[in-house]
């Protein structure tokens, strides 16, 4: 097990963030949350691939009368994303929002911030403050010639002291770029210089494949350091791609798991068996488990039987025939062609 640096605890709606609480998967809606209809039904869907925080866009007027409703129908709590407008941060907040984003380097004037801090202190929300690479305040800039790890926790610290001068301490803080390696050292910094608990991200990361590479390294990164309280995986995709692989990223290193971990041949020239869309049937077709399970499918007898054997559930062979492998015995010869329905139907069997 990482040891994980302790971090003060805070509440959003009903999920407990830092301290002894577990990370937190969280993602991002990609709809209007003017378009009730649309947002609820990717809530639902995100709910259901593991995701237990969800942060919705609040980019104009229209976007608070579908927050109010929303509010009330969301199954996961609903965390307000404000940039420019100070207004609609205070009107998500009497929208009954459960957490509020804000960022001091879109929402620059300090009245403005202090205004939105005394109203999330006054109605007991908790605030993330959202540091960001690319929309730092001018005078940091200007201090450091750009954008650097040490101006995000100067950005960071200096809206922490804001906050705690209101007497506002419901605070997590994010210290995102699109730079792994700049990410990476903006958390360490600040995880030495406080303890309030941390979101992690890697922004604007990119499509699904480049972006959780980058996410996995700079997550992965800070999360075997003891770094981190909750997660986003961000990519240019659907935002279920997110949750897994947020859950992927935790499984690896052992600090969470949920749902079928597969482990698969790269394939070589000794692979006798068609693997590679066996593999992914299998994938797409397990996606809705949520019960952690190893499950192996191999098509080499070097490594294969004793992947398999390792595994939960495991078949691995050759020349159209697999051994079934449960919990490390054989309990059945398969045909190729039946490997994918015999291993479906044992996955069900074994999750109930």
């Amino acid at each position: 097990m990482i040891p994980r640096k302790k971090t003060r605890q805070i509440s959003v709606g009903k999920v407990l963030v830092g301290g002894t609480a577990p990370i937190v998967v969280q993602s991002m809606t990609t709809t209007n949350p003017a378009d009730v209809g649309a947002t609820l039904g990717e809530i639902m869907r995100i709910k259901r691939a593991g995701c237990e925080l969800v942060r919705v866009a609040v980019p104009d007027q229209e976007a608070i009368t579908g927050l109010r409703e929303l509010v009330c129908e969301s199954p996961l709590p609903l965390i307000a994303d404000v940039h420019f407008d100070h207004r609609l941060a205070l009107l998500a907040l009497e929208a009954g929002v459960a957490g509020l984003r804000i960022n001091p380097g879109t929402i620059r004037q300090r009245a403005r911030l202090q205004e939105i801090i005394e109203q999330a202190k006054e109605r007991q929300v908790p605030v993330r403050i959202g540091i960001n690479a690319g929309s730092l305040e001018g005078r940091l800039l200007k201090k450091f010639g750009h954008a650097t790890p040490e101006a995000m926790v100067e950005s960071a610290l200096d809206c922490i002291k804001l906050c705690e001068d209101i007497g506002h301490r419901a605070i997590k803080v994010s210290l995102k770029a699109s730079a792994v390696l700049m990410t990476i050292e903006a958390y360490r910094l600040f995880s030495q210089r406080s303890d309030y608990p941390l979101h992690l991200g890697v922004t604007e990361a990119g499509p699904p494949f480049s972006g959780v590479i980058k996410s996995a390294v700079g997550l992965g990164i800070l999360l075997a350091e003891g770094i981190g309280d909750t997660i986003r995986v961000s990519l240019t995709g659907d935002p279920v791609l997110e949750v897994r692989a947020a859950y992927g990223i935790l499984r690896s290193l052992g600090i969470r798991s949920r749902g079928i971990d597969i482990i698969s041949c790269p394939t070589c020239g000794r692979c006798e068996v068609d693997l590679i869309p066996l593999v992914e049937e299998v994938q797409e077709k397990l996606a809705h488990i949520e019960t952690p399970l190893t499950v192996a499918v191999m098509g080499c007898v070097v490594n294969g039987p004793g992947e398999a054997s390792e595994a939960d559930i495991g078949i691995a062979g050759g020349k159209g025939i697999g051994l079934l492998f449960k919990k490390g015995e054989v309990i059945a010869k398969v045909k190729e062609e039946e490997w994918v329905q015999r291993l479906l139907a044992e996955v069900e069997r074994m999750v109930g």
